[in-house]
Order: structure tokens, then C-alpha cells, then sequence
């Protein structure tokens, strides 16, 4: 099946209301043209020059969402642009991103990142720490914290899967002026759309696996 029948598979199979996240990561312009052309809108991705490379090529209504772990000094290469940033995971990166927002003069919409997966490589700010962060974020105007991203384990375990998962969404509704949740990727998300995922970032079920 090519990229259109994947699109509309998958969009069939979820309610409307949810938002998909294409992930191109390292697909060429044309998958995602594809992809753009079967009414896709929101892409994501994780190297923010990849992510501003195609974004000068690209049609200009596509929402960008950066969704991996974002290094500070890289923040002023996607402020023109970006839609929302998914891993906030540090008050320093929310200030760098409300820095270069401030100097486009736009406002990025954000995700705090909870760190739910017991592996050390997974990033993420502990729950403890998100009120504080959230605290903090009502002085930077040209940021809206949108909501909560988290990551499950990786492993083939659906109830360690579903066990994450549930957490989040427990804290995510504790806070009840968030709307996103977003949380699942092409190997978890019917048990994240089953724990309340608003949001879904799926890749291989879209474009096919990935050669890296």
C-alpha cells in the first residue's frame, strides 16, 4: 500500500478528534508531499535541521511538531517556524524557546515531556518537577504550555506499556486546563488511544520502515 492508503487506513481507524502526527523523520520531501497531498497537515520531526530543511521546501500551512530532544543552542533554527515543540523537559529550554519566540515575534505551543519509561536513555522532567515548570511558564508570554508528551518503554510487555501510559494520563487530568496529551507511536498507539491519548505520533504505519 502506498502512503495515501496507509494515511486514510489509519485515519479511519481513529476518532476525529484525534490529532495525528505524520513522523517523517528521515523520509525525503516527496513522502511527505505525498502525504500533504492525501490531506495530512502535522509532520514530525527530530533533528531541527532536517526539520528546517524541509520546511523551506515544503507547502507553508504544514504544522511542524519537533518531536525529539531538543539542544538549546538549536532553538533559534526552528523558532520562525515551529509549531509545537513536544519535549520540554527543562525550565532552560523553555526559556531559550520563549528567547526566540519573543525575537520572531510568534508563539510556539509547547508539551512538557514527563519521563514515564523505566529506561535511563528515555529524557523527560520528573512529575514532581512539573508544577514548578508550569508555574514558571505563566511569565513567558510568547509560550503556551498546550499540554503533556511522555514516551512508554520500549519493549513488547503491553501492560508495562499500558502501566505508563495510564500515568501519564492520571497526571495529565489532574491539570485540567491542558488539552494535549500526547503519547502512543506506530507500535503503541491503539493502547494510548485506549488510556486517553488527544495525540498520536506515528511514522513506519504512514511511510514504512525506516532506512537509517
Amino acid at each position: 500500500m502506498g502512503i495515501k492508503e496507509n494515511l486514510n487506513k489509519l485515519l479511519s481507524n481513529i476518532s476525529p478528534n484525534i490529532t495525528l502526527v505524520a513522523v517523517s523523520k528521515t523520509k525525503p520531501e516527496n513522502d511527505l508531499l505525498e502525504a500533504y497531498n492525501a490531506g495530512q497537515r502535522d509532520f514530525g520531526e527530530n533533528k531541527i535541521q532536517e526539520m528546517a530543511s524541509k520546511w523551506e521546501q515544503l507547502p507553508k500551512d504544514i504544522r511542524w511538531h519537533m518531536i525529539g530532544h531538543v539542544q538549546t543552542n538549536k532553538v533559534k533554527y526552528m523558532a520562525p517556524f515551529v509549531h509545537t515543540v513536544h519535549a520540554v523537559d527543562s525550565l532552560k529550554l523553555l526559556k531559550e524557546i520563549q528567547k526566540q519566540a519573543l525575537k520572531n515575534n510568534r508563539v510556539i505551543e509547547c508539551l512538557i515531556q514527563i519521563r514515564i519509561a523505566e529506561e535511563e536513555t528515555k529524557f523527560g522532567l520528573p512529575e514532581s518537577e512539573l508544577e514548578s515548570l508550569l508555574e514558571a511558564s505563566k511569565n513567558f508570554p510568547n509560550v503556551i504550555i498546550k499540554g503533556l508528551m511522555g514516551m512508554a518503554t520500549f519493549t513488547t510487555n503491553n501492560d508495562q506499556i499500558r502501566k505508563e501510559f495510564k500515568q501519564l494520563a492520571a497526571c495529565f487530568k489532574r491539570h485540567k486546563d491542558l488539552e494535549i496529551l500526547s503519547m502512543g507511536m506506530s507500535g503503541d498507539f491503539p493502547i494510548a488511544l485506549e488510556e486517553g491519548a488527544t495525540m498520536i505520533r506515528v511514522g513506519s504505519k504512514i511511510f514504512g520502515e525506516r532506512n537509517y
